[in-house]
């Protein structure tokens, strides 16, 4: 087996697919690359059971042949050279020899057929949208989904759809994200389970990427095909939480303000609030907002006024600045309004979209603590 490939091009993919590679395998497999080799098509691939990912590149080559090189001595050693041309040659005594422009290094391989297989979709439901549009909908959702492992339906990102909208959902119980849009629809009404990993992996690459992506999944895995790449995981298996039912419906206190002024206030007078709750006060009258926190174990306090506008009746609701926080980060728009009920009651923030007819929509629920009086 004899190959030449271009340093860079491999050390790009190989950084993608090492994202997949746990830090700690019991099969010692899974520490490796999987290298496939078709003539002039090497087909590289990394796996953790759970999730694997493939990437094609092109290759000088007229060999056919697998074998399983170490993932980290070959990033390793990939990320010190320049570009320049590598040629990979199988040797006889169970070793790859990679030669470069200065130097040759030898490195022990696998046989490739100890790799395990990638699943195949079989009866598959088929979705195909903009790669950059569903990189959006996961950096909108993921930071919101749990970690509890009790609760695994909570640890990903569900995905819910039909002919009419795409929808897209997350929530830890203290906090919620739907993402939704009917710019993209589904033949098929369907329903499943992202686990956290592999969507950060496609949260990296996606949004920088203008292609068009396609979704297989059936009952227990899903398959997203991009490129000249793909990944395929096993879905979170159980019920995701009626999540309608918990979206307050009534709101008619409503706050609009300008987002990076909020999120500043509220960084911070909350380095001021209590690290355990990290509870602020925001107490909203006619067209004044007071952002308030106060540490009695340590004589803490601080309060910000902020002029906005507002309608409804006076209140007091207190949040966890941490998940205001988090939300107000992951939005990009200038305004947005902060819609609420009762002080018990959850509150809602969306951005207020100055394009008009946009077919997406991005709602956030905020659940309230209890205020020290």
């Amino acid at each position: 087996m004899k190959f030449i490939v271009s340093s860079s091009s491999l050390y790009k993919e190989l950084q993608i697919l090492s994202g997949v590679i746990n830090s700690t395998n019991t099969i010692p497999i899974l520490d490796n690359f999987l290298f496939e080799i078709d003539n002039n098509k090497l087909t590289i691939s990394s796996s953790d059971l759970e999730s694997s990912m493939t990437s094609e590149i092109d290759i000088e080559s007229t060999s056919n042949d697998k074998i399983a090189i170490s993932a980290k001595l070959l990033t390793d050693i990939l990320k010190t050279f320049s570009e320049q041309p590598l040629t990979f040659i199988k040797t006889d005594n169970n070793t790859i020899e990679i030669s470069a422009s200065n130097g040759k290094y030898s490195l022990a391989y696998l046989e490739g057929g100890e790799f395990p297989k990638q699943v195949e979709i079989l009866d598959a439901h088929e979705t195909v949208l903009n790669s950059a549009y569903l990189g959006n909908a996961i950096n909108s959702t993921i930071f919101a989904s749990g970690t509890d492992d009790l609760r695994p339906v909570m640890s990903g990102v569900f995905f819910q759809f039909n002919s009419d909208s795409l929808k897209f959902v997350a929530t830890d119980a203290h906090k919620l994200v739907k993402f939704e849009t009917s710019e993209y629809t589904a033949n098929n009404v369907s329903e499943f389970i992202m686990p956290k990993k592999p969507l950060q992996i496609l949260k990296g690459i996606l949004q920088a990427d203008d292609s068009n992506l396609t979704i297989q999944h059936n009952d227990s895995n899903a398959k997203f095909t991009f490129g000249k790449s793909s990944i395929t995981c096993r879905l979170i298996d159980g019920k995701f939480p009626n999540y309608e039912a918990v979206i307050p419906k009534d709101n008619p206190n409503v706050l609009t303000i300008d987002r990076q002024l909020f999120l500043n206030s509220v960084r911070r007078v909350s380095i001021f609030s209590n690290k355990t709750t990290n509870q602020i006060r925001l107490k909203i009258a006619g067209s004044l907002l007071n952002i308030s926190a106060e540490d009695f174990d340590f004589s803490n306090k601080a309060d910000e006024n902020l002029e906005c506008q507002y309608s409804g009746d006076d209140m007091q609701i207190g949040f966890n600045s941490k998940f205001l926080i988090e939300m107000l980060n992951n939005l990009d728009s200038e305004t947005i309004t902060l819609s609420m009920s009762h002080p018990n009651r959850a509150g809602i923030i969306r951005p207020v979209d100055d394009k008009k007819g946009s077919k997406e929509s991005i709602t956030m629920l905020v659940m309230p603590v209890m205020l020290n009086e």
